[in-house]
């Protein structure tokens, strides 16, 4: 078996594990398999095969990870984000941190921005950090 119908079977073969997949990653290293099998069935050497074929590969998975962080950035905030909770205590009054009250539980929260530290005072959810709420006097948008 020659090096370009190599190339051609492995792009097919990484094509087809995408489909089942759903990454893209596979989709990039098939299609430059095929660049592969191209360079090949036009007379270029092995040596150039696997060069044209590593750069679309290389070039491919950097776009895909930038995509990926991208639409992994631009995702919907949480629920709880903007939901109401009622300050209960203060832990730690100079580092602002407290416990506030949300769904029937009390929690952990950091205080950003004033807030009058009275007992049942509305703060709104910004931001939640593990087991940690971050919330404000001001409703998030």
């Amino acid at each position: 078996m020659d090096f370009p119908l190599a190339w051609l079977i492995a792009g097919f073969l990484l094509i087809i594990a995408e489909l089942v997949t759903g990454t893209f990653y596979l989709l990039v290293l098939g299609i430059a398999a095929l660049i592969g099998a191209g360079i090949g069935f036009a007379g270029g050497p092995f040596v150039w095969q696997a060069i044209g074929a590593a750069i679309v590969a290389v070039g491919g998975v950097i776009w895909v990870r930038r995509r990926h962080l991208a639409s992994v950035q631009a995702r919907m905030p949480g629920l709880d984000s903007g939901q109401p909770t009622a300050f209960d205590a203060w832990v730690d009054k100079s580092a602002g941190r407290a416990r506030v009250k949300y769904r029937d539980a009390l929690w952990d929260a950091r205080i950003v921005g004033d807030a009058s530290g009275e007992l049942g005072e509305i703060l709104y959810i910004t931001a939640v950090d593990g087991n940690t709420l971050t919330v404000s006097k001001a409703r998030p948008s």
